[in-house]
């Protein structure tokens, strides 16, 4: 700085006021200031920076995994609102590993974010208290803390999966199957539930062999929507209970001559351009990240906020899967 001072022609509380954006300088000496910075190659130190101002300008995100299409738009929209308050964003995938969330989070923490947004993987984040009382800014996404109270905020699973289901028995389905992810997740918890629920509405009978949830690896989910497709009583439709289901579903529903309606929890790309579309309940993993990083920078910015729990609506978009009629006849 003494530097960058000297070739400019000017004081050192100039340069740290050019360099932090402080106001109080003239263009023309900007001008010279900015000019020396250039020529003599300055970067700001920001370690020194952050001891002196006790803040870092970096917020910490913790998703599930960054390959999953849901979390691209969810982690653009939190580095875009982080990039309007001046903060840089850091994040990492859990892998839905608790002990890999924790390793991540806790790593974070110790290269001193302020704050940090996490997609849980584990149900128990009692780990995280002594960071909140350092001072670490928390919000959740997706799906609640375990075992503290945290600002969460989350889709409306159970009422989307509701809606999607009876889209299906409006349509004449009485056999609908449910292929769902591991039940120890908030989500995949929730969306089974909307399903039970919309059938219930319906007086409709849920048989065990309609009920699939665990992992979401293609063997898997095709194991078991072949299953439910065989024998007498076929069912006649599926709601599945995420993405990565759905596009399972899809590719073992191409291979069969009759056909069977879907509806699936999330969109994904080109579910538009499949024959027939592929009928969805999107959310909108854009606003989840927007709301959450505005949270989020209210906590930072001081206020005093009890923890909230903020749902964000769903919306049905009929492409076509859902609105095929059964093949045979239903009483």
């Amino acid at each position: 700085m003494k530097d960058v001072a000297a070739r400019a022609g000017v004081g050192l509380k100039t340069v740290s006021r050019v360099v932090n954006g402080e106001p109080g300088v003239t263009p023309d000496t900007e001008h010279r200031v900015q000019e020396a910075i250039e020529a003599l190659g300055f970067r700001r130190n920001d370690s020194a920076r952050v001891l002196r101002k006790g803040r870092t300008a970096t917020v910490g995100l913790v998703l599930e995994d960054l390959a999953d299409p849901f979390y691209g738009p969810l982690n653009r929209a939190v580095e875009e609102v982080a990039r309007t308050h001046g903060a840089l964003l850091i994040n990492g995938s859990s892998a839905e590993d608790p002990d890999r969330e924790r390793e991540l989070a806790l790593a974070l923490c110790a290269r001193r974010v302020d704050g940090l947004i996490v997609i849980p993987a584990g149900d128990d984040h009692r780990y995280l208290e002594p960071e909140i009382r350092a001072g670490v800014a928390m919000v959740f996404v997706d799906r609640p803390a375990g075992r503290i109270d945290a600002d969460v905020v989350l889709s409306d699973s159970f009422g989307g999966a509701r809606d999607g289901v009876a889209h299906l028995i409006a349509g004449g389905h009485r056999r609908i199957g449910f292929i769902g992810d591991q039940p120890h997740i908030h989500t995949a918890t929730e969306r089974l539930r909307g399903y039970r629920a919309a059938m219930a509405d319906a007086d409709l009978p849920v048989d065990p062999s309609w009920v699939s949830v665990g992992s979401t690896a293609p063997q898997r989910v095709s194991g078991a929507a072949r299953a439910m497709l065989e024998g007498p009583e076929p069912v006649t439709a599926f709601f599945a209970g995420n993405n990565r289901v759905t596009v399972t579903v899809v590719r073992v529903l191409a291979d069969r001559d009759r056909p069977v309606a879907l509806v699936g929890f999330d969109d994904f790309e080109l579910a538009d351009l499949l024959r027939p579309g592929v009928t969805v309940v999107a959310q909108d993993a854009a606003a989840l990240g927007r709301v959450a990083t505005d949270r989020l920078f209210q906590r930072l910015a001081g206020a005093e906020l009890p923890p909230a729990r903020i749902e964000l609506p769903t919306r049905l978009i009929p492409r076509g899967s859902g609105e095929l009629p059964p093949a045979e006849p239903t009483s």
